[in-house]
């Protein structure tokens, strides 16, 4: 289906979690802290200085402090307010909370062979995939012919780009990731 709307997906700055190594995706954690690290500030930056999109009518972003800081640094750029959407927060890890990031590899390796599992309490691609979708949908409905900037994180942007094309959910990790403070134009199809 033809989107009535121009999409703009960004992926938070590097942030401290990022810099400490651990997984923070539970909201009672990643809402109140583990904002933007000196890094992604500076990740940040450069991207507004050689900003190629076009300029957003309107940002939606996940409430988690890291892409809360990223929004409001474009908002403030673009002089726009800032709308906080918890359907564009972090995949949850669960019983992986707090843990090495190193533990994201085996949950993706679980990913590819089923986008259903919820090993250890991981939200599903699947459950992702339909949370992220339901943004689209709902956006659909709210806007036309906008630019509407989504600020999220690195695993929802590519379940959603991957179950936007048709792939199977699965293959979400055969994406190149999207690097931090990067921008992705989502194509109308």
């Amino acid at each position: 289906m033809p989107l009535a709307n121009r999409y703009l997906l960004m992926r938070h700055g590097h942030s401290q979690a990022n810099a400490a190594g651990l997984i923070v995706s539970d909201p009672v954690r990643g809402v109140a802290g583990y904002g933007l690290s000196a890094r992604g500030e500076a990740q940040l930056a450069a991207c507004i200085d050689a900003w190629q999109g076009p300029a957003p009518d309107a940002i939606y972003h996940s409430d988690f402090m890291r892409t809360t800081q990223t929004a409001q640094r474009l908002a403030d750029h673009f002089g726009l307010a800032l709308t906080p959407h918890p359907g564009l927060r972090e995949r949850h890890f669960a019983a992986l909370e707090g843990k090495d990031d190193g533990h994201y590899a085996e949950v993706w390796a679980r990913d590819a062979r089923d986008p259903a599992h919820r090993h250890a309490g991981v939200e599903s691609v699947a459950q992702v995939a339909a949370r992220l979708t339901a943004v689209i949908d709902e956006l659909e409905r709210r806007h036309a012919d906008q630019t509407l900037l989504l600020v999220s994180h690195g695993d929802p942007l590519q379940i959603l780009l991957t179950a936007l094309e048709g792939r199977p959910l699965g293959e979400h990790r055969d994406r190149p990731p999207l690097a931090p403070a990067s921008l992705t134009p989502l194509s109308r199809h």
